[in-house]
């Protein structure tokens, strides 16, 4: 540094030094002796140098000179200082070590398949917010979260909602405490892609109470990947909070989809915040209503049910039921906002519309349901994973006769066929998903043949991949876990609803036929089918047209089309007497929500 310091010194010597003796030697207004007009040079030197540039004694001119040299040391000082603490606060800045300041914001601690996936949908609902955040903390590079996250803000549009990331370990109290828990409106902790995913879970519950406290608990969604780690999470994040199970809701929604061809696009179109999704409002001046005529009298959203004082759903009850003190009324709509109320507290409604079908008489359908049972049920397992077990048992205790193969079977209409991913351990689960559905697609060609298919995905980014027909139905888990905890963290009364929903058996979402509430060739308004699906025990939520596999969920409810065999309904109603089996199942699984 020294010799650095020396040879700069040196070289501005020599250029300074010249060029003021030429500037004093061709001004006419200097000294006429050499003694003066060196002088002048060395004061030019010394003001070009900030040397002082006295003159004089030898004394005088050290003094200015050493004088000079100290400014120069506390003006060099005195810089390197706020440049240093700038760097330092840059290099902060850009490490993701700062502290968040944010009051209401959404926290999302980890990093997992589901971060996109779930930082987009935090997005989508703050968006209509002001001043809001969504703060990410995980032990990773903040460049590299911020890169990843960048196609998701420019997709849902982040000019109102701040997206921060914060780098450091979540079950360290000291990185939390930068992200301030406890001002946060919600907190969602995702299980890392990482053997000991769910220890390091529990490490951050126990983390976030310690540094929050128990005095002032914050609203907590965490994920557990084993069911059998779900207890301990519970107990680690305390009262009040929601701990999903993933492998629980994974293998109950491929149950359901099983069930219920077609239902992984309504799920998903359920669960994401574009379009419409379910609500929870209190309703002052509707106590005493009751539940159909909510319905009926709802303008602009669907009535799915009524949520407890206890925060207990209730959904699709029977139409008698009443609105009471303290009970809110849960909805499909498009955003926040109320929905309208067409008939005011006690102005009777219009009496039902004659193209309304009465539920067929009890004869009718013991006949259903006899040739119903009479069809034998079978699923053909392809591959196998830690969740097979509670999808067999799933599928059992709904009628179904599930069979393993190792096998590529012969395409068969009459056979549904389960595509599992896995092995338990493989870096691409999503592999064996992939080869065995291009498989599958060239048996199918070959032999003019089709089977209904439901195949398992881990990541989304394969969905594209997937060589599916129209008869598949791709379950991607990850994504549908993410839309979920992104859901139940804006609306914690919720959780038990999706419980609810997600259940193989009871009240859940299903496909039925649309003439089987209006004849074919009907030409009657979205609010005459949810009248008639309610006359017959169900709560219509929308749509699917016979020509798209795109569902229509919360329609318009003004305006008629023609319905015909090929329309499906998508209602919330219990399996009923389409059940196969004699007797009425009991739950596929333990609860996922508490």
């Amino acid at each position: 540094m020294t010799t650095v310091a020396g040879w700069l010194a040196l070289v501005c010597l020599a250029v300074v030094a010249p060029a003021s003796a030429l500037l004093v030697w061709t001004d006419s207004r200097s000294p006429d002796t050499v003694e003066g007009k060196v002088a002048t040079v060395w004061r030019t030197v010394g003001q070009t140098l900030r040397l002082g540039g006295e003159v004089g004694p030898p004394l005088r001119i050290v003094l200015s000179v050493l004088l000079a040299l100290v400014s120069l040391l506390y003006v060099s000082t005195l810089v390197g200082l706020v440049t240093t603490a700038l760097t330092d606060r840059l290099t902060e800045l850009q490490r993701g070590q700062s502290t968040v300041v944010e009051r209401g914001h959404s926290l999302v601690l980890g990093w997992s398949e589901q971060t996109p996936t779930l930082v987009a949908e935090l997005l989508a609902a703050h968006a209509q917010r002001r001043n809001s955040a969504v703060v990410v903390l995980a032990d990773r590079d903040k460049c590299d979260m911020e890169r990843e996250l960048r196609a998701v803000l420019t997709a849902v549009g982040g000019r109102r909602v701040r997206l921060l990331c914060r780098r450091g370990r979540p079950a360290d109290p000291a990185a939390l405490a930068r992200v301030s828990p406890a001002a946060a409106g919600a907190v969602v902790v995702l299980p890392p892609d990482t053997p000991e995913a769910d220890t390091q879970v529990v490490k951050t519950l126990l983390a976030l109470r310690a540094v929050v406290g128990d005095a002032s608990p914050v609203r907590v969604v965490a994920a557990v990947r084993q069911t059998q780690h779900a207890a301990t999470a519970r107990l680690a994040a305390g009262p009040g909070a929601v701990v999903l199970d993933v492998d629980g809701i994974a293998a109950r929604t491929l149950v359901q989809c099983v069930l219920e061809p077609g239902l992984a696009w309504v799920l998903e179109d359920l669960l994401d915040f574009a379009g419409a999704e379910l609500h929870v409002h209190r309703v002052p001046g509707l106590g005493g209503r009751t539940f159909a005529d909510l319905r009926a009298a709802c303008a602009d959203a669907c009535v799915v049910g009524l949520v407890r004082p206890d925060g207990s759903p209730l959904l699709n009850p029977p139409p008698q039921t009443a609105l009471g003190p303290g009970d809110a009324v849960v909805v499909l709509a498009e955003d926040e906002t109320p929905p309208t109320w067409t008939a005011p507290p006690g102005t009777p409604l219009p009496p039902p519309s004659p193209l309304l079908p009465f539920p067929p008489p009890s004869s009718a359908k013991a006949a259903t349901a006899a040739g119903i049972r009479a069809v034998p049920r079978r699923v053909l397992v392809l591959g196998w994973n830690r969740r097979g077990p509670e999808i067999v048992d799933g599928l059992a205790r709904n009628g179904w006769e599930a069979v393993r193969e190792e096998a590529l079977p012969t395409p068969d209409p009459a056979h549904h066929v389960l595509v599992l991913g896995g092995p338990d351990g493989h870096p691409d689960p999503d592999e064996h998903t992939l080869v065995t559905l291009l498989r599958l697609r060239a048996a199918e060609r070959e032999s003019g043949r089709l089977s209904p298919t439901v195949a398992e995905l881990t990541d989304a980014q394969h969905r594209p991949l997937a060589p599916a027909g129209p008869h598949t139905d791709l379950v991607v888990g990850g994504r549908l876990v993410g839309l979920l905890m992104a859901q139940v963290s804006q609306t914690i009364e919720l959780a038990a609803a999706f419980d609810e929903l997600f259940s193989p058996s009871g009240n859940a979402v299903r496909l039925r036929p649309a003439t089987d509430y209006v004849p074919a060739g009907t030409e009657a308004s979205f609010a005459t089918l949810v009248e008639a699906a309610g006359r017959q025990g169900a709560t219509a939520l929308g749509y699917r047209p016979g020509d798209s596999r795109i569902p229509l969920l919360n329609p318009p409810k003004t305006g008629t089309r023609r319905w015909s065999h090929e329309d499906t309904l998508i209602v919330v109603t219990t399996a009923g007497t389409l059940q196969p089996q004699e007797d009425p199942a009991g739950p596929a699984d333990t609860p996922v929500f508490p």
